[in-house]
């Protein structure tokens, strides 16, 4: 075909360049207009052709930019790059046909870290399987909080390539980095980076808990001054120890616990940093108090922790960590606070798709009326429920595959209640609550924290938990 690879030593010569870029959406359209605004001939590859396609490649059109609709497998004739939505599986026929012409494969963010100014801003990276946006979140407002230039950006929805390319400047971007982001972005080079934790996720798209781990060690590599390790989930650590790193990059751990040297951790309800101090053998810093966590659950204190260890890399006080802190809100569906009925607390993480994050959730609390079920994505739920067990007051079940949280119960919480709604349809939250309120005494919390995704019953999970938190009104005005 003629095809010849982009190589990295002239990747700032777009002029004339032939670049496929695969997926129209929030990374391929901002991607396809940079390089065609550098000159470079695009050509847009799309696997659906609906009316939103549609829309978008008429946009693109319009600019001189050549869009295939209901074709992504094929590579077009000339190309010499591949840039791919970050989703997109790595063994699609497009990339089989790249790889076999010798091109480069991209993602946004390696695009985006190519096409950043000899001037940039330096990257404090994030990811892990959950706690990577509100991390992220936590992160900016520490930065802002010591006066520094910043955005939370990467796979938290904000473009990359629009923080890079964009008009704004930046002293330092607090980027949360998914796995899919990780597997496409080769030469990535991040300041600090952090891995919150590890646990199955997205394996039918990585083929392997091995693959899936080694795509988010990827962050650690040429790290200059931090790798920042989950202390309580061993398997962060050794991707800090495959990593490749610049000579003088340190490891840095964080932990519920007391910090050792070279960590941050909590003492007597303070986050103290043993790591960016001196003579961390024998000293420690107060940050903040863990009052100032909102909220103060333990794998969100967990999260505060990777933060401010990022932040504290990149040079920022102690004062600006806690004031961060202070001034940050978490997003909706997060672990929430609803409302407070009949001396029952009702609580929203709606965000605690797969049983990693419902079982920090869930560990929060100590008498639960458990909200659970949905789409299991293919997980079992024998772990979760039985190093829960202990704190189930009742659990109350909805969705798609409900069953398997039903017989891990019966495995192993035999003695707790159990509401199985037969129902799919989005009615049944409603229903949901006004059992578990029934199930629940004063003093407990019912928790949705589902343990599954949402797309058996809702659009996404931010519906699932405006429908709870509706249903919680409800009940709470009924009871005024």
């Amino acid at each position: 075909m003629g095809s010849r690879k982009v190589t990295s030593s002239e990747h700032l010569d777009w002029q004339g360049k032939h670049v496929t870029v695969a997926g129209l959406g929030v990374s391929g359209i901002p991607a396809a207009k940079a390089l065609h605004a550098r000159g470079a001939h695009v050509t847009v590859v799309n696997d659906g052709d609906d009316a939103r396609a549609r829309e978008q490649a008429a946009e693109l059109e319009a600019l001189g930019i050549t869009v295939r609709l209901g074709d992504g497998a094929t590579l077009p004739e000339g190309a010499e790059l591949v840039v791919t939505a970050p989703g997109w599986k790595p063994d699609k026929p497009l990339f089989t046909a790249a790889r076999a012409a010798g091109l480069e494969i991209w993602g946004d963010v390696e695009l985006a870290w190519r096409l950043r100014g000899p001037d940039a801003a330096p990257w404090l990276a994030i990811t892990g399987t959950n706690g990577k946006t509100t991390t992220t979140q936590m992160l900016a407002s520490i930065l802002r909080a010591a006066g520094l230039r910043t955005a939370a950006v990467g796979n938290i929805g904000v473009s990359l390539l629009d923080a890079v390319l964009g008009d704004e400047q930046y002293d330092v971007l607090a980027v949360e980095l998914s796995s899919y982001q990780l597997h496409w972005a080769p030469s990535l080079r991040a300041h600090s980076a952090a891995v919150l934790n590890l646990a199955p996720d997205h394996l039918d798209w990585h083929g392997s808990m091995e693959a899936y781990a080694a795509d988010k060690g990827r962050v650690y590599e040429g790290n200059r001054v931090a790798c920042v390790y989950n202390v309580a989930d061993k398997a962060t650590e050794d991707l800090v120890r495959e990593a490749d790193v610049e000579e003088g990059c340190r490891a840095i751990g964080f932990t519920l616990g007391t910090p050792g040297p070279s960590q941050l951790g909590v003492v007597e309800g303070i986050l103290v940093d043993r790591a960016f101090v001196e003579d961390r053998h024998k000293n420690a810093q107060e940050l903040a108090e863990v009052s100032d966590v909102n909220p103060p659950a333990p794998h969100n204190i967990a999260n505060a922790l990777a933060a401010a260890a990022l932040a504290r890399a990149f040079g920022v006080p102690a004062r600006a960590v806690r004031d961060g802190l202070r001034d940050f809100t978490p997003d909706a569906h997060r672990i929430a606070h609803v409302a407070d009925v009949d001396s029952v607390a009702y609580v929203d993480d709606s965000k605690a798709t797969n049983t990693h994050a419902a079982e920090a959730s869930l560990a929060a609390y100590e008498s639960i009326v458990w909200i659970a079920g949905g789409l299991a994505k293919g997980a079992t739920f024998d772990e979760l429920v039985a190093k829960s067990a202990k704190r189930l007051r009742g659990v109350v079940l909805i969705g798609q595959d409900r069953a398997l949280i039903r017989e891990a119960l019966a495995r192993h919480a035999p003695e707790v209640p159990v509401v199985d709604l037969d129902r799919t349809d989005t009615g049944a939250m409603l229903a949901a609550v006004q059992e578990a309120s029934r199930l629940a005494v004063a003093g407990d919390t019912v928790l949705l924290a589902p343990a599954c995704a949402s797309m058996d019953m809702f659009a996404n999970y931010n519906k699932r938990g405006e429908a709870f938190a509706e249903a919680v009104r409800g009940l709470a005005g009924a009871g005024a």
